[in-house]
């Protein structure tokens, strides 16, 4: 079974992904932060990682940059969820090791689609 991690500061992100995820056949654990977040990646590197750009403590820019210099850390994918949706933020999240960009809300049918695209549907 996959493992996702879904980093949202929002409690009703957080339970709607982990719906549609474990719907996807994947097991989810939650973090409310970033600096939350890297201590679950030290416990157990997921397979994917659903990310917030705003968040409090750290930020989802700040978690990817820290969690892709860390061993293993280049292994999950990571699929950020988040309402900035200029094309500025989406280079910014590529750039920094993003492998794709869902905009909130999203539903069942563009998460899954989204976690095809990077291989994880």
């Amino acid at each position: 079974m996959k493992n996702c991690l879904v980093v949202d500061d929002s409690r009703v992100i957080r339970k709607v992904s982990r719906h549609i995820l474990e719907t996807l056949g994947y097991s989810v654990s939650e973090a409310e932060n970033g600096q939350e977040g890297l201590e679950r990646c030290e416990e157990s590197m997921p397979d994917v990682v659903l990310l917030d750009w705003n968040m409090p403590v750290m930020t989802g820019i700040e978690f990817i940059t820290h969690l892709r210099q860390r061993e293993g850390g280049d292994k999950p994918k990571v699929v950020f969820c988040t309402t900035e949706n200029d094309v500025s933020h989406i280079r910014e999240a590529i750039s920094a090791g993003a492998d794709e960009y869902v905009m909130k809300p999203f539903d069942h049918e563009t998460l899954q689609i989204k976690l095809q695209l990077v291989g994880m549907g």
